[in-house]
């Protein structure tokens, strides 16, 4: 059985995308659902939205084998919640497959559950999830993750691939295809794959290398090495690579990559320039480069997306 932990002020869609997915991997299964809405006070919670969900108490979860925790607004008191945590805890070391969504990482963290784990969130709160708690080995640029029988996901969406996965885990891979076809999902993005909201982040004007970032967007035919970077930002290359990665939760290599896929992405779906042209102007020089990043970016190579965009 499935339980959904809820809060006040919790994000609805972080509870209905994994809840719809289990919903419809249980029909394409011909199976029944087996789902349990959880929170510290039975009745109806309010979420961050207005809408009302109606959950059971925490005595309600003894068949529970797998436990995905929502995030919201409302995650910083659900975290500091004693018997939250004492619930979480309980079920992890029963052996409940643990998950969250989004910020619901930050319960599972206060529950000591990911200390030299890896794990993931929202990219929004990357700094402040790094701070809090330098003991989780923080991979900020992660769908999903799974560490053991521990999961984290990114921010809301990334709750329904997180959900996939384990209809994978436990129906297989051709259930989980079928799941995402009935819900009409463009494709079915691994865990591995970037979350691209974080470039929002990165090229914030205000952020201590914004300028920074601008510049090497406008310039990335050019070899943008850390040495470059750092001797543009005047500092030294070592520093510039710790500073670089405080301030924007991922390494500056990682950081022009992305840019170079946005960038790349960009032209590759709106015009009709050769591949090749595309990786040369755009840093990556060798297309195969570029289609390997790509594939681990988005989940298809250039002309796939080419190809999509047209027909769309």
């Amino acid at each position: 059985m499935i339980g959904i932990l809820i809060f006040p002020d919790f994000q609805l869609l972080d509870a209905s995308g994994p809840i719809s997915v289990f919903e419809v991997a249980a029909r394409c299964a011909g199976k029944p659902l087996a789902l349990r809405v959880l929170a510290l006070n039975a009745g109806p919670v309010r979420s961050s939205s207005g809408v009302e969900m109606m959950a059971r108490d925490f005595k309600s979860a003894n068949a529970i084998t797998t436990l995905v925790i929502a995030g919201g607004a409302g995650v910083t008191d659900a975290a500091r919640c004693e018997a939250t945590r004492a619930f979480v805890q309980r079920l992890a070391k029963r052996g409940v497959r643990v998950a969250s969504v989004c910020s619901g990482a930050y319960v599972l963290a206060e529950a000591g559950l990911l200390d030299g784990r890896r794990a993931t969130t929202h990219w929004g709160r990357t700094r402040d999830f790094v701070a809090r708690y330098p003991r989780v080995k923080f991979e900020p640029d992660q769908i999903f993750t799974r560490d053991g029988n521990v999961w984290t996901s990114a921010g809301i969406t990334a709750g329904i691939d997180l959900a996939l996965a384990m209809v994978t885990e436990d129906h297989g891979e051709e259930i989980a295809q079928e799941a995402a076809r009935h819900l009409v999902l463009y494709h079915r993005r691994s865990g591995g794959q970037s979350q691209f909201s974080s470039l929002l982040e990165l090229k914030t004007p205000n952020g201590r290398f914004g300028a920074l970032l601008s510049w090497a967007r406008e310039n990335l035919d050019a070899p943008l090495t850390v040495e470059d970077l750092a001797d543009r930002a005047g500092m030294s290359a070592r520093h510039f690579a710790r500073a670089f990665a405080a301030e924007t939760g991922t390494t500056p290599s990682k950081a022009i990559e992305r840019l170079r896929l946005e960038v790349a992405r960009e032209r590759v779906q709106s015009s009709r320039e050769a591949i090749e042209l595309v990786a040369e102007t755009t840093g990556f020089r060798d297309p195969e480069r570029m289609r390997r990043a790509f594939i681990r970016a988005y989940g298809q190579p250039p002309q796939a997306l080419r190809r999509a965009a047209r027909a769309g």
